[in-house]
């Protein structure tokens, strides 16, 4: 039978371009098949590539790649950067807005409800359950608690929550702001259970979720985020160091609400095991990229 880069073809007396969907997929790589089909969450039902095969199905909700390997910039307070959040009883929370332990400063700004959905790709997208999520993000003048002047004895904005059984993570905060030369974005790192998260090394997967540029328009409107308005029209998900490379395809999240009552972030999160891990904080010889600990803070 005729074949291409060892797939069979199922139309052989046709050129390759008009071989059908399901063998784009299959000899296109992962990126390249994402931005052909979108990222869009209403299911598609995808026409029939030759006779005799079963019709492929794009569900909502379907993860359709990895998450990509992003650094998880200069301020994770994982241990790998100084400070590490992640030791202190109480960092297992869902709602992240307020500082624990010694403090219990609040973060104030446009309330945001976050959800990531963590599905386990080297067994077949099912949910990930009992991996632990890490999540941390500015506040809404663009600081990050334990590192930013003002509030390094702040730990708000950060919080592990463990993935029940639909591989889901909840966590409750603050819209955050768009400091200078970055988009607007949430950081995070899965590990593998609870006991894992002491070590940063231990992460299977480090990533951050981008924020749609309508809601971030509509919500530094709102006071306390002025700042934003210079910062976002400065930079663009097309250039973003992090983004650019895709316009985060697959890290582009899913927003509902307004920035008077709130807004509503999901993001579907494919993490495969199988792939060796190349975010994070470290680089190849063990020396921690970007600012040192205690360096400056973002530009507000």
């Amino acid at each position: 039978m005729a074949s291409y880069q060892g797939h069979p073809l199922p139309r052989p007396g046709t050129d390759i371009l008009h071989q059908g969907l399901a063998f784009d997929l299959a000899t296109m790589r992962r990126r390249q098949a994402l931005r052909v089909l979108g990222l869009g969450a209403v299911a598609l039902g995808l026409g029939g590539c030759g006779d005799g095969e079963p019709t492929p199905t794009v569900e909502t909700g379907t993860v359709l790649g990895e998450i990509p390997d992003e650094t998880a910039g200069p301020y994770p307070a994982d241990g790998s950067n100084g400070p590490d959040v992640l030791t202190r009883s109480g960092v297992v929370r869902s709602d992240i807005q307020s500082s624990f332990g010694s403090s219990t400063t609040r973060a104030e700004g446009i309330p945001m409800t976050l959800t990531l959905s963590i599905q386990n790709l080297a067994d077949g997208g099912a949910a990930f359950t009992g991996v632990a999520v890490y999540v941390w993000h500015c506040d809404r003048s663009g600081r990050y608690s334990l590192y930013s002047e003002g509030i390094t004895g702040e730990n708000y904005l950060r919080g592990v929550q463990i993935a029940g059984d639909r591989g889901q993570v909840t966590f409750t905060s603050i819209f955050p702001a768009c400091y200078s030369g970055r988009w607007p974005h949430v950081h995070f790192e899965v590990y593998p259970d609870r006991a894992s998260i002491s070590d940063a090394s231990n992460a299977i997967a480090t990533s951050q979720v981008a924020l749609p540029e309508n809601i971030c328009q509509e919500a530094y409107t709102q006071t306390g985020y002025e700042a934003s308005v210079t910062h976002l029209a400065q930079v663009s998900l097309d250039d973003d160091n992090v983004f650019g490379e895709d316009s985060g395809a697959l890290q582009l999240a899913t927003v509902t609400g307004d920035a008077m009552s709130g807004y509503t972030v999901t993001l579907e999160v494919g993490v495969d095991t199988t792939t060796t891990p190349t975010g994070g904080q470290l680089t190849g010889d063990g020396a921690p990229s970007g600012a040192p600990p205690g360096g400056p803070p973002p530009s507000r």
